[in-house]
């Protein structure tokens, strides 16, 4: 404390000085010309005539305190931890809330184990170019009807979320569980209240009592509020909302018009899920910062969302701001509209410049915990096989740019079905986890995939393998691929077929950054050529097509789940219809 005192009054040569910036104050949304006093990885002035042991010239740029992101799955980039922190940082990312919920459905404990054993080991003049506040996941299985890799229930979470390594309680999908005051769901919400950690919640479409009931289990946030009037409820009834700007669903331009003068400090910026070529070419917090700014939000808002809004959010001492005391996390900016990052310091020590890391790890770490996870019974073309009698088959219809399901219906042929040629493709969800032999099928309208099949061993929040196509054959072969591979990404057609390896835990890969995103790349591309439609993603809209947590209509590995219903639904009805 001594040596911040005297730094702070000129005694001593602080161990950084920023000069020539203009310093962004979050508390009075002013610009102040001058210098950014750093000792001991803290701020201590912001000023002018401060020595420096070491110094930087900002070049007149904006220094930002750097981003934090309110709630993430770095699983969903496909990139290790190593490569995920390489591309982010360079961004402006100082600090995730990141819920390991995906590996943990997969691996268990030890799979957050791994995440964060993988963050720790990054290192820049002995310093970590980030901080990671990980979350205990809440729902796994995220639902009781499907199967996964791994069971928490109740007694877990009590014994878990006092460890160190937990910072609070992950997203509570199971928000029916919530409002039915379900033993085991209190009982985990009770044990991150009894360690005085924070509560994730996930409410889609939660309002009036349900919200208020949700609320009074002392569930914090949101981030799936669809309108402008859903995020005004939800702070209203004390809750942090979340706005997302992820790869599959980004509602900033909804929720931005929730925000006003008063109530921005209840709002937080969240990326949930973004895939490495997005990161890679869009950039991550800077770039939710500019769509907000640019959908008209003003900066002096944006900018508290992914910083000092986070912070109290989940009540994080000392960053979020560029003021003295506060760790000194920085971002160098060139404005207030485009957030181009030149450079990122964390506590004190420049870890990124010019887009490019400057830490690393000694050594990729990958314990066997997260590898060889992909078990399945064997599978024929004939395990793809619709047969209907002359009812009407449930169709799931994908909203576009978005999540949600509809669901409709068509004929039913007597006999096989065959969807080659029409609007409909077959989507199959296989267990991969004990090689049970489950298989659920259903339909999908809409999607505009044909020629073939696509295949992925990442499905929310299961992650058994999902198979959408219009050839049984071809989707048996996909299957194939990612067995042999250990999990990945796979792509068939009359062409011949293309396949990447998601070597941990099925979900992501050890390779570099570059060649996740040169190759996820290709596989969207070929998508794409395929017929895929603009407002779907090709793989990331997929995976989503088994999350039992977002209405209305999903197949999971047991078959067709209806979230209305809180329950399975046959995939024909034997209703008599006539076929047109």
């Amino acid at each position: 404390m001594k040596h911040l005192i005297d730094c702070a009054l000129k005694r001593e040569a602080c161990d950084l000085v920023i000069r020539n910036v203009r310093v962004y104050n979050v508390f009075t949304a002013e610009l102040e010309e001058g210098d950014l006093a750093i000792a001991d990885g803290r701020v201590v002035a912001v000023g002018r005539g401060y020595r420096g042991k070491r110094e930087y010239d900002g070049k007149g740029q904006i220094a930002l305190p750097a981003f934090m992101d309110a709630h993430i799955h770095i699983e969903s980039s496909m990139l290790s931890p190593e490569a995920w922190a390489a591309l982010a940082v360079p961004h402006g990312t100082s600090l995730v809330v990141a819920d390991p919920h995906e590996i943990v459905n997969v691996c268990g404990i030890a799979g957050a184990e791994y995440i964060k054993e993988a963050f720790s080991r990054l290192s820049c003049e002995g310093v970590g170019p980030l901080d990671v506040c990980l979350q205990l996941p809440s729902c796994v299985p995220a639902t009781p009807f499907e199967t996964s890799g791994a069971q928490i229930g109740g007694k877990e979470t009590e014994q878990e979320i006092a460890r160190p390594l937990f910072f609070g309680l992950g997203e509570m999908m199971n928000f029916p569980g919530v409002l039915s005051a379900e033993e085991d769901v209190l009982r985990k919400i009770e044990a991150a209240h009894a360690a005085g950690k924070p509560v994730d919640g996930h409410a889609p479409s939660l309002s009036g009592e349900a919200l208020c009931a949700y609320r009074a289990a002392g569930i914090l946030t949101d981030h799936e509020s669809l309108t402008a009037a859903e995020c005004r409820e939800k702070v209203a009834r004390g809750m942090y909302v979340q706005i997302r700007c992820g790869s599959s669903v980004n509602n900033i331009a909804d929720a931005k018009d929730a925000i006003d003068g008063y109530n921005y400090r209840r709002f937080v910026l969240c990326s949930d899920d973004k895939n490495a070529k997005d990161l890679s070419a869009r950039g991550h917090l800077d770039d939710a910062l500019r769509r907000l700014v640019k959908a008209g939000l003003p900066a002096k808002y944006a900018v508290a969302l992914a910083t000092v809004n986070v912070a109290e959010c989940y009540g994080i001492k000392d960053v979020g701001a560029l003021a003295p005391r506060y760790f000194a996390n920085v971002a160098l900016v060139d404005d207030l509209e485009n957030f181009n990052v030149s450079a990122v310091f964390h506590r004190g020590v420049l870890v990124a410049e010019n887009g490019k890391p400057l830490f690393q790890s000694e050594e990729r770490y990958l314990p066997a915990a997260v590898r060889s996870t992909v078990k399945i019974e064997k599978v024929s073309a004939e395990s793809f096989r619709i047969v209907g009698h002359g009812g009407r088959f449930r169709v799931m219809e994908v909203q576009p740019y978005g999540l949600y399901t509809e669901e409709r219906f068509v004929p039913a042929p007597e006999g096989e079905l065959h969807v080659k040629g029409t609007d409909l493709n077959k989507l199959a969800v296989v267990e991969r986890h004990f090689a049970t032999g489950n298989i659920g099928l259903g339909l999908v309208k809409g999607y505009g995939f044909r020629g073939g099949a696509l295949g992925i061993s990442v499905a929310h929040d299961s992650h058994n393998l999902v198979i959408l196509g219009d050839d049984d054959e071809a989707m048996a072969r996909a299957v194939a691929l990612l067995e042999r591979a250990g999990g990945g990404m796979a792509v068939v057609s009359e062409k011949g077929e293309e396949v990447f390896a998601l070597d941990i835990a099925g979900l992501m890969s050890s390779a570099p950054a570059e060649e996740v995103v040169s190759r996820t790349g290709r596989l969207q591309e070929l998508g794409r050529e395929m017929g895929v439609k603009e407002c779907y993603e090709p793989f990331m809209t997929m995976i989503f097509l088994s999350l039992a947590v977002i209405p209305k209509l999903k197949l999971l590995d047991k078959g067709l789940f209806d979230l209305t219903k809180w329950a399975y639904v046959p995939l024909e009805e034997l209703e008599r219809v006539d076929l047109p």
